[in-house]
């Protein structure tokens, strides 16, 4: 094809949204990449895998079978176990969130838009053989009648609305080892005890990279950028799961470096933040972005696209695979303090040792406009750090690029205001 019939080629709409969906990507990660301080080399990596995997929509799983997650509630452990790879399908794209609302109610999580969208145009770099929907919340279950009749095959997992209860654990069991039996069924493949044993293990060492790398975060001089740390985890719901490991491990040793030789991504005098609500996934990191291009720092975070994907290991009594099912099915549910349980405590005790561990100024709690369950729980995070005495400001945002200006203004204030509370301690 020459260069004149190329120019007037005209675009299918897959390959239009693909454009615009690059376009988007491109213009985080140029932000990324260009307006802070030196980045660490090893995000390099991170940054090439976006570029493949988002930018050109280059397929990383040809060889496996891929199950589509719609929340971290899905054992990761157990897909790996069945020879297949887990896919987290929440969604950052604007693209798809316009594409979804013409399925979903406008006032819709636009999360939630984004993965329908996704669905209705079918546009895949690795598209999933098999959707796994947690019952978690509301308007993800929902929307998963939507998805099956696209055409996809779907599996609801029933996940308890309340976790204190010998009855909830036991509910959740149940229901880990049915999903594991279909999905066991589904894809012909057998679970093994070896099998089950080696995917709790390297789950786990990619838990233990990741903490030794948050622990890094917690020095005056910390070594590496929020929105970086969100590109390391978002990475973890698509990648190779050794090559993460590797990157990571990578990661972790040119921090540590610079935690050596007293190298801030941030300045001196930085207000540290911790970050909590809806969870920020690429592209849509506009938030994170704001706080730190205001001169702040995110240190750290409570969310299902960061810190709560990697909490609490499995712990395994007997190697029998019976109780490492029993054991994985724990795991995720004692460690799970999502907004969508009736009562939750445990969250708010998450973020207050979170900002006394990481010595935070400030906590930025934000919610999708639509994301009931965040958008209710904020009066009682709120009151919860008034009691502390740790500033906390509530944001509302959503997909789209506008109201830019009034989310600077809120958070360039709200960081001024921790400076100036710093200096009068």
């Amino acid at each position: 094809m020459t260069k004149e019939m190329r120019e007037h080629k005209i675009e299918t709409p897959k390959e239009k949204q693909n454009r615009h969906k690059a376009m988007e990507a491109k213009t985080v990660l140029q932000k990324i990449k260009h307006e802070f301080k030196e980045p660490p080399k090893a995000m390099d990596y991170f940054y090439n895998l976006y570029e493949s995997v988002h930018c050109r929509h280059e397929p990383l799983h040809n060889d496996k079978i891929k199950v589509g997650t719609m929340c971290i509630q899905v054992p990761a452990e157990i897909v790996y176990a069945l020879d297949a790879v887990p896919i987290r399908l929440c969604n950052g794209f604007y693209t798809d969130d316009e594409i979804g609302s013409d399925f979903l109610p406008s006032k819709a999580c636009p999360l939630v838009k984004a993965t329908v969208g996704q669905f209705a145009s079918d546009n895949f770099s690795d598209k999933p053989d098999i959707v796994i929907s947690p019952t978690t919340c509301d308007q993800k279950a929902k929307s998963g009648a939507i998805i099956e009749e696209m055409g996809y095959k779907l599996f609801d997992m029933e996940f308890p609305r309340t976790k204190e209860s010998e009855e909830s654990r036991e509910y959740w069991r149940r229901s880990v080892r049915k999903f594991t039996k279909e999905l066991s069924t589904d894809l012909g493949k057998k679970i093994t005890r070896k099998k089950l044993k080696e995917a709790i293990k390297k789950v786990g060492y990619a838990q233990h990279l990741y903490h030794k790398l948050n622990v890094l975060r917690k020095n005056i001089a910390t070594p590496i950028l929020g929105v970086d740390m969100f590109l390391v985890t978002n990475a973890f719901f698509f990648d190779k799961i050794d090559n993460w490991i590797e990157a990571v491990d990578a990661l972790v040793q040119e921090c540590e470096q610079r935690v050596e030789d007293e190298f801030s991504a941030a300045h001196k005098r930085s207000p540290r933040i911790v970050y909590t609500g809806s969870p920020p996934i690429f592209p849509n990191l506009k938030v994170p972005l704001l706080i730190e291009l205001s001169d702040a720092i995110i240190v750290a975070d409570e969310t299902c696209s960061s810190n709560r994907m990697f909490n609490d290991m499995v712990s395994v009594d007997e190697w029998f695979v019976n109780d490492m099912i029993d054991s994985v099915a724990d795991r995720y549910l004692k460690g799970c303090t999502c907004p969508i349980f009736t009562k939750n405590e445990d969250r708010k005790r998450r973020i207050i040792d979170l900002v006394k561990d990481y010595k935070a100024d400030g906590v930025v709690y934000q919610a999708f406009a639509g994301c009931q369950v965040y958008e209710m729980e904020q009066r009682s995070v709120l009151d919860a750090m008034e009691k502390e005495g740790i500033p906390i400001i509530y944001l509302e945002s959503d997909y789209s690029p506008s109201h830019m200006g009034q989310l600077t203004t809120r958070i360039e204030a709200f960081v001024e205001s921790l400076k100036n509370r710093r200096r009068k301690r």
